[in-house]
């Protein structure tokens, strides 16, 4: 149900602030799961899950097609009853973009 002309009108996209059209900041930040799925691995739990996000920003636009990577640094560690909280700085980029596409602190609860 998107509308928004920059994401799904690419003739009126190209002459907008982007030069064509973009993704939806909340579509890239839906890839976080994915990308940190591929990144790396906790061993020995039975079950991760999403706890939230602290800081989310989107410091510049995905143009339509371009390939993404996503880098990961662990900022905190925490025992918590059964398991750990884990809070990751998550970085996402668009491949040639000089800044990235979204910075957002994920926070995930794993389970022993």
């Amino acid at each position: 149900e998107d509308r928004q002309w920059i994401h799904v009108d690419p003739a009126r996209a190209a002459a907008g602030p982007f030069g064509a059209t973009v993704a939806h900041g909340f579509l890239t930040l839906a890839l976080l799961p994915v990308l940190l799925e591929t990144s790396f691995a906790i061993e020995g739990v039975r079950m991760g899950v999403n706890y939230g996000l602290n800081r989310v920003r989107f410091p510049a636009p995905v143009h339509a097609g371009s390939r993404l990577r996503g880098r990961f640094r662990l900022l905190a560690f925490e025992a918590i009853e059964g398991g750990a909280q884990l809070t990751v700085e998550a970085t996402i980029g668009a491949e040639g973009a000089a800044k990235p596409a979204c910075v957002a602190e994920a926070l995930s609860r794993w389970v022993v």
